[in-house]
């Protein structure tokens, strides 16, 4: 069992999503948290809308800053647009996807960004050796 930990500046948007999509697509295989550099309070609303659609429920979810605890609890670091602010741990892979941040963008390109979120994921499970789920 791998552990992902997704990580954006506020915990809100783009690893919210990731995290949601990796634990579902990985059906238990492996385990994904999500953190932020400079969490807010709630996750972004159109955020929790697009993730509804594909029937997630982002609700509940609350943002959560990052820490040296969870980036050591992690085998694998995925950052997006966090910059320095990530605790670096040798011996942890770390891989930075350059994704747009979902704030204040239309639902259009919010879809897309989860789409694109979905597909890296994809890749990330192949590489894990897990098969991917394609239905919710």
């Amino acid at each position: 069992m791998a552990r992902v930990l997704f990580v954006c500046v506020h915990n809100a948007g783009r690893s919210q999503m990731s995290q949601a999509l990796f634990n579902r697509a990985s059906r238990g295989a492996h385990e994904a948290r999500s953190a932020g550099s400079e969490p807010i309070e709630r996750v972004y609303a159109d955020v929790v809308g697009v993730m509804d659609e594909i029937g997630i429920d982002l609700r509940g979810e609350a943002p959560k800053a990052i820490t040296r605890e969870l980036a050591e609890w992690a085998d694998v670091v995925v950052t997006m647009g966090c910059g320095d602010a990530c605790p670096y741990i040798p011996g942890k892979r770390y891989l930075d996807w350059d994704l747009e941040d979902p704030k204040g963008k239309s639902p259009e390109a919010v879809r897309a960004t989860r789409e694109e979120i979905a597909r890296r994921i994809e890749g990330l499970l192949a590489e894990l050796g897990t098969p991917v789920r394609t239905t919710s």
